[in-house]
């Protein structure tokens, strides 16, 4: 690594080091967070959905100059520059590495037994934010500037070259909003209006257990088509041993048995494939992909220990020259940060314990925060430039931190459902800081390029980091409370012996339409084992009795209300899997037969070198999640082979302007900013069931071929653009090649 400092190549941005223009302005600023909130919207929506997300530097960089241009026609306002413009993609693009890291821990905490509270996910969501740009700051000479030529940060490149030609004119924006424009109405259309099926499924009576079915999801499509071909393949691939060969084979072994087999509540023979994915293939599918992340974290092992040399090595030129010198190499002070640090690390003292009391457990997790995040905040700057984004393993490095947080904490006889709390904050503070520090040097990437000044893109980030983090936490909730359930069907019983003590349950709650009050019963997953019930939420009497099951929209298990109308859930693949290793460790009870399944699966596949960590996710998902990605991807193979005559490979290098991809883009955007809308809409009964009126005169929702015929028209449209029959490629791009995130 000593070398690079002497072979790195000279740079000439495309705004020169003396030039003088607008830069950090408040409009930029304003545009970038507002446009930050929508992508962090939208990724937490798809994040809850199918586990990742998509980059959203691109996006905002296209939108960024299509609006500004738009004031400037409209009201004369002057045309934004194209430092400006780097301001609002880097101010936009911290929205979705906070949802990302939000949306696969905090909704963990109610598998644990405790309230997802608005306060600790802010807390999590502006710390972890605020960690990750502070230490990528002492490391921007070292990855961006010295290793220039080494490190290549394909998504930043690509969206300098977004700027660069927006500046000269494209077609770029045009090809997003009609993405958008399609697949927000398509969205309303279903799932408002419900005009047609969402979820068209065809049960095989020769297979036992056996319901291929597909989500007709323009968002899902466009995922598909921008991971490509190789990595939707490996997910169907896993959704195809997950759903038509484990469960009917759990159906052939299990149906003769009398007895429930654990961890399941009900015989075999009498569960359907959503409840025998609850009770078994959750837990193959968490081994599968938490071998796959540590796998990947594995890998990076070289990259990880030249990457902390490099940034070790390089902070004392940081501290000697980060205020002083050219335009375009200053930083924020050093001071700056390490006050910063400090701040942090009393903030995580005083807000991580539940009871607001300052403890020891909450300290070492403060330390620890710092510690980890400074170690995977280096190692995921360090990843984005050598292989970019889109195998960069954030879900690794979250998994080895709650590994080791929980095994530090069992060693100090820290083990009470508090201590678990603040081991997986612990966890979704370093995920945020992890996903904001790939993004930080990856936005400081375009900003070099570019002729950006350094300290300005770090003030942005920190803008968009803290005003995405203050409305993500209360997207996360408000999806979480419209999508739950109050259930007083099948509820458990309880022996008297085994019914809690209501004197020791401090939380009061009401049930929808039920004037009494009740008494809040958090099960988590030791007291569930030792009563004999599923974990979760319950509402009891002064008896101690069940009246309702609180069953969450996130991770929840029931589809329906009790009226028998259907409620839109969120699986937040990821989630289960950091509750069951923060109570797998620290109650020691786990059923590790089925985790250990997934992990020897995950093994079998990197020995026939396939890639374990996507065809886990397609364990894991349902198989309906995983067959529109396949579509998209295969579109996108299709789209290849016309374009460039070349096998799927190919895929994963082709740019990031092509108008399918654009387009895909568009179609996560729109599809997912129009979930999150009609989501909202059902906090009031009376709206959702106005809105469905049209679909239940048509019943087209009563059959699968309609909404196999709509996106059948979706997807063909897609294959237009991919091909080339539909908008034309942006012309005079710099570079191509950058890697989809």
């Amino acid at each position: 690594m000593s070398e690079t400092r002497d072979v790195t190549p000279a740079v000439k941005p495309y705004v020169a080091d003396e030039t003088v223009m607008a830069e950090f302005t408040w409009s930029a600023v304003i545009v970038g967070a507002v446009l930050g909130v929508i992508f962090g919207a939208s990724s937490l929506y798809l994040v809850l959905k199918v586990g990742m997300t998509v980059s959203a530097s691109i996006p905002v960089a296209v939108l960024s100059i299509t609006l500004f241009r738009l004031f400037s026609r409209l009201f004369g306002f002057r045309r934004a520059t194209i430092l400006e413009n780097n301001i609002v993609q880097t101010t936009g693009s911290a929205g979705e590495s906070i949802a990302f890291g939000v949306g696969v821990t905090m909704p963990a905490v109610m598998l644990l037994g405790f309230d997802m509270d608005v306060q600790r996910v802010m807390v999590v969501s502006v710390l972890g934010g605020i960690v990750g740009i502070l230490m990528m700051i002492p490391l921007r000479r070292a990855f961006i500037v010295k290793q220039h030529g080494t490190l290549k940060y394909p998504e930043g490149t690509a969206c300098a070259d977004v700027l660069i030609v927006g500046e000269e004119g494209g077609t770029s924006a045009k090809t997003v909003f009609t993405g958008f424009g399609l697949a927000f109405v398509y969205q309303f259309l279903m799932q408002g209006l419900r005009l047609w099926k969402e979820v068209p499924s065809h049960l095989l009576s020769w297979l036992k257990g056996a319901e291929p079915a597909i989500e007709v999801s323009p968002m899902l499509l466009g995922v598909g088509y921008i991971i490509g071909t190789r990595v939707s393949c490996t997910m169907l691939a896993g959704a195809i041993l997950s759903y038509l060969v484990f469960v009917p084979t759990i159906h052939f072994f299990g149906d003769p048995l009398e007895t429930v087999l654990y961890p399941g509540t009900k015989l075999i023979r009498d569960m359907n494939s959503a409840e025998l994915r609850q009770a078994y293939l959750l837990y193959i599918g968490a081994g599968a992909v938490a071998a796959g992340g540590i796998i990947s974290l594995c890998r990076a092992i070289p990259l990880i220990i030249s990457s902390l040399v490099a940034g070790l090595r390089d902070l004392r030129a940081s501290v000697s020259g980060g205020a002083a010198g050219r335009r375009t190499d200053r930083d924020m002070p050093i001071s700056f940060v390490a006050i910063g640090t400090l701040v942090v690390i009393a903030v995580i003292w005083v807000a991580l314990p539940v009871g607001g009391v300052m403890s020891w457990p909450s300290l070492i997790a403060a330390v620890l925060i710092v510690l980890f995040g400074f170690l995977f905040v280096t190692v995921s700057s360090r990843l984005t430039g050598e292989i970019g984004s889109s195998s960069n393993p954030i879900s690794g490095m979250t998994v080895a931190t709650l590994l080791l947080t929980c095994l530090i904490f069992l060693v100090l006889g820290w083990t009470s459902s508090e201590d678990r709390l603040i081991a997986l904050t612990v966890a979704a503070v370093v995920c945020v800081a992890s996903s904001n520090g790939g993004t930080t040097s990856q936005d400081l990437k375009t900003g070099y390029l570019v002729g950006a000044t350094p300290r300005s893109q770090q003030w942005a980030i920190i803008a968009g980091a803290v005003s995405s983090a203050l409305v993500i936490g209360a997207i996360l909730l408000a999806l979480n409370d419209a999508s739950t359930v109050y259930s007083k069907k099948n509820l458990p019983s309880l022996a008297q012996e085994n019914r809690p003590d209501v004197s020791q349950l401090k939380q009061m709650a009401k049930a929808p339409d039920d004037p009494a009050s009740y008494h809040v019963w958090q099960v988590n997953q030791a007291i569930g084992q030792e009563k004999g019930i599923p974990r979760g939420k319950y509402l009891v009497d002064d008896q101690g009795e069940i009246r309702y099951l609180v069953d969450p929209g996130i991770t929840g298990r029931l589809n329906k209300r009790d009226d028998g109308s259907e409620v839109r859930k969120y699986g937040a693949p990821q989630t289960e899997l950091m509750a069951m290793i923060t109570d797998g460790i620290l109650t020691q009870k786990l059923p590790w037969t089925l985790v250990l399944l997934g992990v020897f699966i995950a093994l079998v596949l990197e020995l026939v070198r396939v890639p374990s960590l996507p065809f886990a996710v397609g364990v894991y998902l349902p198989f309906s999640t995983s067959a529109p990605v396949f579509v998209g991807g295969l579109i996108r193979w299709l789209a290849d082979l016309k374009n460039r005559g070349t096998s799927a490979e190919a895929s994963e290098s082709e740019a990031e302007l092509t108008p399918g991809v654009l387009l895909s883009t568009g179609y996560i955007a729109g599809g997912a900013i129009g979930g999150v809308l009609i989501a909202f809409l059902y906090f009031s009964d009376r709206i959702p069931e106005l809105l469905g009126k049209p679909g239940a005169i048509l019943g087209w929702e009563q059959f699968e071929w309609p909404a196999l015929l709509v996106f059948g028209v979706l997807t063909l449209i897609l294959l237009a653009a991919g091909i080339g029959w539909l908008f034309k490629s942006p012309q005079n791009s710099p570079s191509g090649g950058a890697k989809p995130h």
